[in-house]
């Protein structure tokens, strides 16, 4: 069966994208519950710059982890499925955080924000969903819509605060509880696989294991943990950078931390629309160039708000178009009956870039002079070096492969 030429089936694959968008994004909401919070946990609770980067990094670690099983599970039963049971399983952390952060305990802030994480692992089930949805030739499309879903973290910027203003911290968490509930039961009642989905019941250690076989997979991760690593490091340690270099309130931070990600979420589907007009390689290549002048141009702290602004925009808009770009060479690449399981490896490496540049921020601010100049050399340095590999060592057209692979 086509997908493209039976009847209803744009209606299908167009409702069924926008759905999984939808859960992506009250994932991702969830997900980014306390780096909105953290300068104002930072306060209450007399937290250092590293116990509050610690505190920002811990979800973001367990997200990026748990996608490796998450993407082989997804290939095994499928996408609504797993949309439905990590919906599910990310209300009980989210409701946890919020009585921790409202009983002002660190330890247990750490402790649940680590389960938190579970809501991240959402990204590696929407991949290999969209994929069976569309055709080769739109995948990168597909792929960008549905990473459009990381909008979540531009809406957790800007509501959470506000949320926890008008109806209080743990009220706050609450209506996001309700929000996953509902979510899930929409999914029950309306999500479909699509028709091509066919479920690889390997066993999940050995896909795993021919996964991290193929050179693809490498490949993608490195340039993923920089483009997407560094949107997720970005959405959850930017209200401690605003704060601290221009001394903005929790609700003016996550306010520019919603605009730096909304950026990044219009640019993605852009940057896999481009990916299926022109080679994948060019898109990465022009969004790890511009990653780099941009982060330079930070380290001198350009004054509020229209360069900060502007700055701070545009480097969202090229990573936002780097994660396009990644994920549309990944669809491109990957073995059909491997796409779950590869997907999983790259969205974990992505979450991994994300986790550590908050800590690397954290322990490299220069409280005297106030400036985190040493972390955006180091995305500096590191954008370049992932530019050089690219240019290099990648081809923009890949040979023929087996249609059976």
């Amino acid at each position: 069966m086509n997908t493209a030429t039976t009847p209803g089936a744009g209606m299908g694959r167009g409702f069924n994208l926008a759905l999984a968008t939808w859960v992506s994004a009250i994932n991702f909401w969830a997900w980014n519950m306390i780096g909105p919070l953290s300068t104002t946990y930072a306060g209450d609770l007399s937290l250092s710059s590293t116990q509050a980067s610690l505190l920002v990094a811990t979800p973001i670690l367990v997200g990026a982890l748990g996608r490796i099983v998450v993407g082989s599970l997804t290939d095994r039963y499928g996408g609504r499925i797993m949309f439905i049971a990590i919906s599910l399983a990310s209300i009980l952390p989210v409701l946890a955080v919020g009585i921790a952060g409202a009983a002002g305990s660190y330890p247990l802030l750490l402790v649940f924000g680590f389960f938190l994480g579970i809501a991240g692992t959402i990204f590696a089930v929407g991949i290999p969903f969209a994929n069976a949805w569309y055709e080769p030739a739109r995948r990168g499309f597909a792929t960008g819509v549905f990473g459009a879903g990381m909008v979540g973290t531009a809406l957790s910027a800007f509501f959470t605060p506000r949320f926890v203003n008008w109806f209080g911290l743990l009220t706050t968490h609450v209506i996001i509880a309700v929000a996953l509930a509902v979510t899930a039961v929409v999914c029950i009642l309306a999500m479909r696989n699509s028709p091509e989905f066919a479920p690889n019941t390997d066993p999940v250690v050995p896909k795993l294991i021919a996964a991290l076989k193929l050179g693809v997979t490498w490949e993608m991760s490195f340039l993923y943990a920089i483009v997407f690593g560094g949107f997720v490091a970005f959405s959850n340690y930017l209200p401690t950078y605003i704060k601290t270099i221009y001394d903005f309130s929790a609700v003016d931070a996550g306010a520019r931390t919603a605009a730096f990600a909304l950026a990044a979420v219009i640019a993605r589907p852009i940057g896999g629309a481009l990916s299926d007009r022109i080679p994948p390689k060019y898109v990465v290549l022009a969004s790890l160039a511009g990653t780099a002048v941009m982060a330079f141009v930070a380290t001198f702290q350009p004054p509020p708000d229209v360069w900060s602004a502007e700055t701070f925009i545009l480097l969202a808009l090229f990573l936002g178009i780097g994660t396009g770009g990644v994920f549309a060479w990944v669809a491109r690449r990957s073995p059909a009956s491997s796409v779950g399981s590869v997907t999983g490896i790259v969205a974990a490496a992505g979450g991994l870039g994300g986790y550590f540049p908050p800590l690397v921020m954290g322990a490299t601010y220069d409280s005297v002079d106030n400036d985190y100049t040493v972390g955006l050399l180091l995305l500096v340095a590191t954008a370049l070096i992932a530019l050089l590999y690219t240019a290099l060592r990648l081809h923009a057209h890949e040979p023929a492969r087996d249609p059976a692979a």
